[in-house]
């Protein structure tokens, strides 16, 4: 399944960022993304897809994690899109950033630390949970077809535990 024309013209100003092989694979991964239903892994987006039978399905999951690409030029590109997009002239440009923690365990995980749990701690009980903290910036806009304002987030940064 081809994606939209309209989906495509927003996505060809991130095609100078990627490699030919790793745009191919990226394109796959988001149809395949958008069409899943439940949990959004790699491989539910090539069962999505009719890719599940390839034979070099692990050069999928290298797309996030071994392909040449700059995730911050990728975070700049999509900054510049939603100011461009969602943004009016002259307008302010009003920035967020939030601490989040992706729980996360196993003995592959080298890089997880302690950290407080907001979501699972309260005022008279402080819970810690292991995980990964992440730093998310996002831009804060009022989307046109509605009058609430959203964070729309363009860059996320993994913080390093602090002894």
């Amino acid at each position: 399944m081809l994606l939209p024309d309209p989906i495509i013209e927003v996505l060809a100003a991130f095609r100078p960022l990627f490699t030919a092989p790793t745009w191919r694979k990226l394109m796959i991964l988001l149809t395949g993304t958008l069409l899943a239903h439940g949990r959004r892994t790699v491989a539910a987006a090539l069962r999505h897809t009719g890719h599940e039978r390839e034979t070099n399905f692990s050069t999928f999951h290298q797309v996030l994690n071994r392909a040449r690409w700059s995730p911050l030029a990728v975070s700049r590109q999509l900054l510049t899109t939603i100011v461009e997009t969602f943004v009016q002239a002259g307008g302010t440009l009003e920035l967020v950033i939030d601490e989040t923690l992706e729980r996360r365990w196993g003995p592959k995980i080298s890089k997880r630390g302690h950290y407080r749990d907001s979501m699972l701690s309260s005022r008279k009980r402080s819970v810690s949970s292991p995980g990964l903290r992440w730093m998310v910036m996002a831009v804060v806009v009022t989307l046109p077809w509605t009058k609430q304002r959203c964070a729309l987030p363009f860059c996320a940064c993994w913080r390093r535990h602090q002894r």
